[in-house]
């Protein structure tokens, strides 16, 4: 019977033989690192809580004497049960509050949810210049574009979640809030 193995050993030889499936073995762990580490890079900034997935989490560069800084994240409940976003906190703030912004009869309202915010079940919130966000109340230093900073918020459910804040240029995602408010 024909093989190709013993074919391929007749024509090539052991050593010829030795370098292709050191070859092949190489090419296929490389392979299986690239597409483990496709994911990861994807989804680099993003964080897990019981059944709730948050989507970078951002504030905006702030000009030097800033007092405070808008935080922004976006909330997914995977779950069939709503939880609570109840406090917030971040190293660059003295203290962080969940604030709503809202435009009634042309008037903007800024006001701290003192409940916190519901995420409802198997939904998202999004926490947006212009709508909910965090406020970062006594900032301690300038929160500069390219750098982050660390922050926790804690859930009724899902309890405390550490997360990362990227820090984007002023402009970013939207009107938003100015140095003095």
């Amino acid at each position: 019977m024909f093989s190709l193995t013993s074919t391929f050993s007749r024509t090539t030889g052991p050593s010829m033989q030795s370098f292709v499936s050191r070859r092949m073995f190489g090419l296929a762990v490389a392979a299986t690192i690239v597409v483990t580490a496709l994911p990861l890079a994807t989804s680099a900034h993003e964080f897990k809580a019981g059944d709730l997935e948050l989507k970078h989490p951002w504030s905006r560069e702030t000009p030097s004497g800033a007092k405070v800084a808008g935080g922004y994240v976006v909330i997914k409940n995977t779950g069939s049960t709503p939880d609570r976003l109840i406090s917030a906190s971040a190293d660059i703030s003295e203290r962080a509050e969940i604030h709503e912004m809202a435009v009634k009869d042309g008037v903007m309202t800024m006001r701290p949810l003192s409940d916190g915010l519901q995420i409802p079940a198997g939904g998202e919130i999004v926490l947006k210049p212009g709508s909910y966000h965090l406020m970062f109340i006594g900032l301690k230093q300038p929160a500069k574009k390219g750098e982050s900073f660390p922050g926790t918020l804690t859930f009724e459910k899902a309890g405390k979640v550490e997360v990362t804040f990227s820090v984007e240029a002023m402009g970013e995602a939207g009107e938003g809030h100015k140095a003095g408010h």
